[in-house]
């Protein structure tokens, strides 16, 4: 085909398939590339493991479930402290191979003590890898993507975050279907095994990342050097907590989290009962737990590729963040009439599908507008910590309304006033990253452009 048309105006050159499907542009490829890697092996450890701690839950007690959420938000205030002081001390590409790789040792003496230890010994470790697990979860995505935020400027993240979030959805598939096909036939050891070398893939894909971002933030759109993103942090220990408890945009997030978090952990319980009551066997839980995952990440995929920049790009941050909070007020009041198996599966289902999908990639949006130090320190605390305290709050009132003997029904009357003033906090944390958004273009003497939509023919 010419080059040009016949009154002499240049065509535009063809966009390849990626180039079609998203927002990119010359130069953002590798990074892009890179960063799918890393959050797939991110997401596949991660979901070889989740039914395994699934099923070890069930195995010790979902009376005990409350317990184990105890003890990870302690293991969480504990661990944040080291993380803090890695942070200060060294260069992102050292500290975020550090955190990973002692991960994945975790990892190896849970399953050398699988291997070793004699059966009695199975619920036990199964507690502790349950609290564990529920450590390590929050802190590999949270460092990822503070990774990324700092990586990416805003402009990038708001026209990239989706699709780097749908490599996470394949990662978590990929993990899932793992595990859903192999935990009949491969000792649970074996599949722990799978999580560290992806663990590896993790830092490898990291460090390939780390070395574009310089360049990347050479490109124009950008205010800060790769030297300086790539220097330590420095700052307090401290921080993370001192400066989250000094901003009410994060606060807001904080509670943006807690809410999500307490209704998530109720409906977790519901779906844990109902495992036990419906599989005798630990294989036959694992493999539902396992599948649930695989329909929640299928069916992520699914809107990430087809609705997510058309919602974004339509209607805008802070209606898209109360996205889910709306569909939450409804869930649940759908559960307090009808409080069966296939709904509580279904609204699970669909609300994890909804965050993964939706809430999530616009979320971290949120933190492009803090300065770096919040990035990774107040970022940090807030994904793990406040995380983990909506869940050891949830977990406690679950208890508490089941102690009533007020059941199924009980919890939704809980639960949609708890959504309904999460839909209003959503609200409000949107608005303000557009305002802080149009602050810092202004500063910066550029105009902010629209929200991208994904293009492609699905778009």
């Amino acid at each position: 085909m010419n080059d040009r048309l016949s009154g002499g105006e240049a065509v535009a050159p063809r966009r390849g398939p990626l180039a079609r499907l998203i927002d990119i542009r010359p130069g953002e490829g590798p990074a892009l590339a890179w960063s799918w890697a890393y959050i797939f092996s991110i997401l596949a450890a991660y979901y070889v493991l989740r039914p395994i701690r699934d099923q070890m839950g069930v195995a010790g007690g979902i009376e005990n479930l409350p317990w184990l959420f105890t003890a990870t938000l302690i293991g969480m205030l504990a661990l944040n402290v080291p993380f803090a002081w890695l942070v200060k001390r060294l260069p992102r590409a050292r500290f975020v191979p550090l955190t990973y790789r002692f991960f994945a040792l975790n990892i190896l003496c849970f399953a050398a003590a699988l291997y070793l230890a004699p059966p009695e010994w199975d619920v036990w470790i199964g507690r502790v890898f349950y609290v564990w697990l529920s450590i390590f979860n929050l802190f590999v995505v949270s460092i990822f993507w503070a990774t990324i935020v700092d990586v990416f400027t805003n402009e990038q993240g708001r026209r990239l975050f989706g699709f780097i979030a749908a490599g996470a959805t394949l990662g978590a598939i990929a993990g899932s279907a793992t595990t859903a096909g192999l935990a009949k036939n491969v000792p649970t050891w074996g599949l722990m095994l799978c999580a560290v070398v992806l663990l590896e893939a993790a830092v490898f894909s990291m460090r390939g990342l780390a070395r574009l971002a310089r360049q990347l933030h050479e490109m124009p759109g950008s205010t800060e050097t790769g030297e300086a993103r790539d220097s330590a942090i420095g700052g307090s220990i401290w921080s993370g907590i001192t400066r989250t408890l000094a901003s009410p945009y994060l606060l807001n997030i904080c509670l943006f989290l807690l809410l999500f978090s307490i209704t998530s952990t109720y409906l977790y319980f519901e779906q844990a009962g109902i495992a036990k009551r419906s599989f005798p066997d630990r294989q036959s839980q694992t493999a539902f737990f396992a599948s649930v995952d695989l329909a929640v990440n299928v069916l992520t995929l699914g809107v990430q590729l087809f609705l997510t920049g058309r919602i974004v790009g339509r209607i805008g941050v802070a209606a898209t963040l109360a996205l889910l909070p709306a569909f939450s007020i409804l869930g649940f009041a759908a559960l307090a009439f009808a409080p069966t198996i296939a709904v509580i599966v279904a609204f699970q289902v669909l609300r994890r599908a909804g965050n993964f999908a939706i809430a999530r990639p616009i979320r971290e949006v949120l933190f492009t507008v803090v300065p770096r130090e919040d990035r990774y320190k107040a970022k940090s605390f807030i994904d793990t910590v406040v995380y983990r305290l909506g869940d050891q709050a949830g977990a406690w009132s679950f208890t508490g309304i089941g102690a009533l003997g007020l059941g199924t029904a009980g919890v939704s009357g809980v639960a949609v006033p708890l959504s309904i003033l999460w839909f209003f906090n959503s609200l409000w944390l949107g608005r303000e990253q557009e305002r802080r958004r149009a602050e810092e273009m202004a500063s910066e003497g550029t105009t902010p452009s629209p929200l991208p939509v994904l293009r492609g023919e699905a778009r």
